[in-house]
């Protein structure tokens, strides 16, 4: 995964597990010139969404083993592990890298999705439970969007007509 090698490559330079914000943002932009500064600000925060990095005070913590990543020689992560990835994408990743077929749980997916009469995050996170495969937090995130969803139809007041 692109983006575990690119958040892996500044602990291993340093060999340690716990980096300076500033130091992680160098390290990307102008040690590796991956990024731009402001786009590996983008990547830590990406990174936090994702769990594989928390914030403790000014630091940086792995909540990996960034020594167990492997970073291919000449590598150069694509732009694309800049954009959060929807929760449904995450478990479709997440099944894909436990070995089921990709078109092969889309199509399961959609048909949980039409049975149950949920939306796709909660059928994709079902199907990946029913399959043995871990979703722990895409699972927590769209518990949270989904509450998010009940907060803005709660705010309607009876007789107000607007939100």
């Amino acid at each position: 995964m692109s983006l575990e090698a690119a958040v892996a490559a500044p602990f291993r330079d340093r060999g340690r597990s716990r980096l300076g914000e500033g130091e992680f943002v160098v390290a990307l932009s102008l040690d590796r010139d991956w990024f731009t500064p402001d786009q590996a600000k983008r990547l830590v925060d990406v990174a936090a969404g994702r769990g594989l990095v928390s914030r403790e005070d000014d630091e940086l913590v792995a909540e990996f083993d960034p020594a167990s990543v492997t970073i291919p020689d000449g590598f150069v992560p694509d732009e694309s592990v800049l954009r959060e990835q929807s929760v449904f994408e995450r478990v479709l990743s997440a099944l894909v890298d436990a070995g089921v077929e990709k078109q092969e749980a889309v199509a399961a997916i959609n048909e949980r999705q039409r049975e149950l009469g949920v939306t796709v995050e909660a059928a994709a996170i079902l199907y990946a439970r029913r399959r043995g495969v871990g979703v722990g937090d895409a699972a927590d995130r769209a518990l949270a969007d989904l509450c998010e969803g009940e907060v803005r139809e709660g705010d309607v007041r009876e007789g107000d007509g607007e939100r």
